[in-house]
C-alpha cells in the first residue's frame, strides 16, 4: 500500500508538472495576446489623438466658414434691399411718366382746334416764305425788272380758302 501511496504522489507529481506546464505555455500565449492588444491600443490612441487633432482643426474651420457664410448673407440682404428700392423708384418713375402722358394726351384733345389752326397758320407761313424765296431768285436771276402784275397761283387759292375757313 506504501507502493501504492508514492505511486500516486508520483503521478500525482506528474500530473502537477504537465498542469503546470500547460498553464505556463497558456500563460506565455495570453501574455503575447496581451502585448499585441497593448501595442494596439497603444497605437488607436495616437490615431484616436490625430482624428482628435484634424476634429478640431476641422471644427473651426466650419465655424468660420459659417461665420463668412453669414457676413456674406448680410451683405447680399442689402444688395436685395438695393435692388428692391430701384425696383420701387422706377415704379414710381413709370407712374408719374403715365400720368404726364395722360395729361399731355387730355391737354392735347382739349387743345386740338387750336393745333390744327397754328399747323394751318404755319403751312400758310412756308408757302409764303416759299413764295418770297421763288420770286427774290426771279428777280436776281433777270436783269430787267418785271412791272407786270402774275396771276395768283392755284396753290395760293388753296391756302387762302383754308385760311378763310380756320377762322
Amino acid at each position: 500500500m506504501e507502493i501504492i501511496l508514492y505511486l500516486s504522489a508520483a503521478v500525482f507529481a506528474i500530473a502537477f508538472f504537465i498542469l503546470v506546464v500547460f498553464l505556463a505555455k497558456t500563460l506565455k500565449s495570453l501574455q503575447s495576446t496581451l502585448d499585441s492588444v497593448s501595442k494596439t491600443l497603444t497605437g488607436l490612441e495616437s490615431q484616436m489623438q490625430g482624428v482628435s487633432l484634424e476634429t478640431t482643426q476641422l471644427l473651426h474651420k466650419t465655424n468660420a466658414l459659417a461665420e463668412d457664410l453669414q457676413k456674406k448673407s448680410e451683405n447680399l440682404n442689402t444688395v436685395v434691399d438695393a435692388v428692391k428700392d430701384v425696383g420701387s423708384s422706377i415704379q414710381n418713375f413709370n407712374t408719374s411718366v403715365q400720368k404726364i402722358s395722360h395729361k399731355v394726351q387730355h391737354e392735347l384733345e382739349n387743345n386740338q382746334d387750336k393745333i390744327s389752326q397754328i399747323v394751318q397758320w404755319t403751312n400758310v407761313a412756308m408757302e409764303i416764305r416759299d413764295k418770297w424765296k421763288s420770286k427774290k431768285k426771279q428777280t436776281m436771276s433777270t436783269d430787267e425788272p418785271s412791272y407786270r402784275q402774275e396771276e395768283e397761283p392755284e396753290s395760293d387759292k388753296v391756302v387762302k380758302k383754308r385760311f378763310l375757313r380756320s377762322r
